[in-house]
Formats: structure tokens, C-alpha cells, sequence
């Protein structure tokens, strides 16, 4: 009502309403001729893309020294190694005249054979990694999407297969040379 008593422009009442939409206080100065409308600061800063300038900013020396960039850590030595393992180990060499550290490297070597045996093997893998794929595919099928996926698991599974088949040969060829030796030296031995 008030602009309507002031007989105010719509461009004068627009720029009002853009302080009050955006929460700030209204201008106190007189507003401008209609035609020569300044434009609000937010509007240019938002409008305009950010300059960079023209040489790098230094910060002083003071004030890089006021934070903690030049401040060191404390030294804190740590033990390097463990002294009552040194004095175990000691002990046993001096009552035994044998060092631990042998016997651990040999039981190490030890675990390491027997941690070889019980990798799965790779026909089993095979076999797990075909099984995986079928299953994939039956799952795109329910979804609607087999026809998408089935040249692709098809090729896969084939490949798969075609491994599988040259490990036989070299298990079948490998227990051949086994049989045959073992059937020559029992001939051997009955001669």
C-alpha cells in the first residue's frame, strides 16, 4: 500500500522487494531513476567469475611463525629391540648352545610347505569360477537382461572349460610317467 501511495515504478518496486526476499535492510538513501537502476551488490559478485591476483599474496613471516608449522616434535626413542627376548635368547644359548631363532626359521619353512599343500587347486577353482557364472547368468535371466549377458559368460565359461581340459592332459600324462616308473621298478624288483 505503501508503494502505491509513493506512485513507485515496477522496476522501483522489484528492487525493493529483492532486499526484502533476501532479508536485508532496506536502502535508506533515495531510490534512483527508474532508468538508471543500480543493481545490487550480491547480484554482480554472483554474476561476475572470480579474478585471481595479479601477483600471489605473501603472508609475513610473523604470522607464519604464529601458527604451528614451525613448531618440532619432541624426539621420543623407543626401544629398538626387546631386551628380555635378548636375554631369553642368550640364556638358551649359553644352557643349550643353541640359538631359538634357528628352530623358529625352521618351523617357519615348515609352515610355509604346508600352507603350499593347502591351496585350493586350480581345477577346483575352475570348477567354483564356472559355477559362479551360470549362476550370474540365471540371475540376469530372472532380471530380463540374459540375452545381454549370455554371449559373454558363454565365451567365459568355454574358456574355463578349455583350461580345465589342459590340466587333465598334464595330470593324466604326469600320472602315466608316475604308473610306468613305478611299474618298471616293481618288475625290477621281482627279477
Amino acid at each position: 500500500a505503501m508503494m502505491e501511495e509513493l506512485h513507485m515504478t515496477h522496476s522501483q518496486k522489484r528492487y525493493l522487494m529483492d532486499y526484502v526476499k533476501r532479508g536485508d535492510a532496506l536502502p535508506v538513501q533515495r531510490f534512483p531513476p527508474s532508468g538508471k537502476q543500480p543493481v545490487p551488490a550480491s547480484y554482480t559478485a554472483a554474476c561476475q567469475p572470480h579474478k585471481l591476483p595479479a601477483r600471489p599474496l605473501l603472508r609475513p613471516a610473523k604470522v607464519c611463525q604464529a601458527g604451528d608449522a614451525y613448531t618440532r616434535e619432541k624426539f621420543k626413542p623407543q626401544p629398538t629391540r626387546d631386551l628380555e627376548k635378548e636375554k631369553k635368547r642368550l640364556q638358551n644359548i649359553l644352557a643349550t648352545g643353541k640359538d631359538e631363532v634357528e628352530d623358529e626359521v625352521e618351523q617357519v619353512l615348515i609352515q610355509k610347505k604346508e600352507e603350499e599343500v593347502a591351496e585350493p587347486d586350480r581345477f577346483e577353482e575352475l570348477m567354483n569360477e564356472i559355477q559362479e557364472r551360470r549362476e550370474f547368468l540365471a540371475d540376469m535371466e530372472a532380471l530380463g537382461q540374459g540375452r545381454k549377458y549370455q554371449g559373454i559368460v558363454l565365451t567365459e565359461i568355454s574358456q574355463k572349460l578349455h583350461e580345465m581340459e589342459i590340466i587333465d592332459k598334464k595330470r593324466s600324462e604326469e600320472m602315466r610317467k608316475i604308473m610306468t616308473k613305478a611299474f618298471t621298478v616293481g618288475n625290477k624288483s621281482n627279477l
